[in-house]
């Protein structure tokens, strides 16, 4: 495997690498949950994803750093596993084994939500067994979306996006004048409390989900210790601008937070309201189009890392590691993770993304403080500015994540301690008691890799 990798070309540029994070991030996602941060900022969304882009934006320099360190495809399990420990870095990969696990299911409920107010009579649950069966079904089979066709969902995307924003400016200067579209009311009202908005942050952070994506890409991109960094920077703040701008002007159309009949998909009502059923039709398809790719990819990367896990013997091997003869997929993980989906029909979509959010930010954490564990303590640079770039800044990015974190809804935070602790049970037998190395859990796999993103990276290549 190792061999391959060395022989490999690399060809991706700073632009294919930016375009790829942004698909693998999904920029509608912002509709998909505005419902959610508005009834939790109490219709502060914007200042939330401010707040939330810092956090991000802390993190990404983090990323940036460590993936100078270790040039090659990645995680924040790998990050954490060599610069603080072994036995840290397992748990910081049963976290990043979380949301491999549970995202799937986030996405499915999300898309199951808006088609449900669209079809009020057809149950909810429903088009979740329909989502989940689907989804599996193609991941069985092995059969993989052509890049061109990946190409023009991201375009497809991107166009509703700057549609429906261009249709609420409309909105606004005929309902009034050139002067609605000016207001701090999405950032400050009567309401505001800085507990509203750290509420929301916490889960708006789930909107930046796989802006690092992009360091499975490393051994691909040119020039990976300068590219990745700007890559991960840049993707981060291109969505946060994009977040920001968004649920700015869907707050300006519809102010009052209150008077939604469905909370979880409050941005379709905005659709109907700014563009009437036509425009709603296609602002449906271009959620669900985004919500059934994304979900397509999550179950993909989340099966293959359990059989790399199962090969590995991290788990147990006869049964995340069987690959089913004709297909070359692995049948039971991808059925596990459709089985564990089921789970959205009892869950709502605020203490889902919470419980998702749980293992990214405690990955999050730890990548910042791995640039601190490894450049201020290991290296000891003896650069002037040291303790600002290796210690003070990821501290800060480390301190605001944390402080994400505590927000979480506490639901999730009891579901995330649950897994935690089933974590630490599993390390202690399998160290027999930390009296053994963990064994080491490949999330840096090819066909991890190639089977979540091969598909994008050859869509940005493509498009650009």
């Amino acid at each position: 495997m190792e061999t391959k990798r060395n022989q490999a070309v690399p060809t991706l540029k700073l632009s294919h690498i930016v375009l790829f994070g942004l698909a693998y991030m999904t920029p509608m996602i912002v509709f998909g949950i505005y419902g959610l941060l508005a009834e939790t900022t109490h219709g502060l969304v914007s200042t939330a994803y401010i707040v939330a882009l810092a956090a991000m934006l802390f993190t990404a320099y983090s990323y940036g750093k460590m993936t100078k360190a270790f040039p090659i495809a990645g995680s924040a399990y790998t990050y954490t596993r060599k610069s603080i420990n072994p036995y840290v870095g397992f748990m910081i990969g049963w976290a990043v084994l979380l949301d491999y696990l549970f995202l799937p299911m986030v996405i499915w409920l999300i898309g199951a939500v808006y088609l449900h107010t669209a079809f009020p009579n057809i149950p909810l649950w429903t088009f979740v067994l329909a989502f989940i069966f689907i989804t599996t079904v193609i991941n069985i089979l092995g059969l993989k979306a052509a890049a061109n066709v990946n190409a023009l969902m991201m375009i497809f995307q991107l166009l509703v996006v700057g549609i429906f924003i261009s249709l609420s400016i409309i909105y606004l200067i005929k309902g009034s004048s050139p002067f609605a579209l000016f207001s701090f009311n999405p950032f400050l009202n009567e309401h505001f409390t800085f507990s509203f908005v750290a509420a929301g942050a916490s889960i708006a952070c789930y909107s930046f989900l796989g802006f690092d994506a992009v360091t499975t890409l490393s051994e691909e991109t040119i020039n990976p210790e300068k590219t990745m960094p700007k890559a991960i920077f840049l993707i981060t703040l291109i969505g946060g601008i994009i977040f920001i701008g968004a649920s700015y002007f869907l707050q300006l159309v519809h102010p009052d937070y209150t008077s939604f009949q469905n909370i979880d998909s409050a941005a379709f009502e905005i659709a109907v309201q700014i563009g009437g059923n036509l425009f709603s039709s296609i602002f449906l398809a271009g959620l669900i189009i985004a919500q059934f790719a994304s979900g397509l990819s999550a179950q993909t990367s989340g099966a293959r890392l359990l059989f790399a896990m199962g090969r590995d013997g991290v788990l147990p091997a006869k049964i995340f590691g069987y690959l089913h003869r004709k297909s070359k997929t692995p049948l039971l993980n991808i059925l596990f993770i459709g089985g564990i989906s089921l789970l959205a029909v009892k869950l709502d979509v605020s203490t889902s993304t919470s419980f998702i959010n749980f293992g990214a930010f405690l990955t999050f954490i730890f990548v910042n403080l791995s640039v601190i564990f490894h450049y201020y303590f290991t290296l000891k640079n003896e650069r002037k500015n040291r303790f600002l770039l290796y210690f003070l800044i990821p501290a800060i990015g480390a301190a605001l994540d944390f402080y994400l974190f505590i927000n979480l809804d506490k639901h999730a935070l009891v579901l995330g301690s649950v897994w935690t602790a089933i974590g630490l049970v599993y390390l202690t037998f399998l160290t027999k008691g930390f009296k053994l190395s963990p064994p080491e859990m490949d999330f840096d796999e090819e066909e991890i890799t190639k089977s979540s993103s091969l598909s994008h990276q050859k869509a940005a290549e493509k498009t650009l």
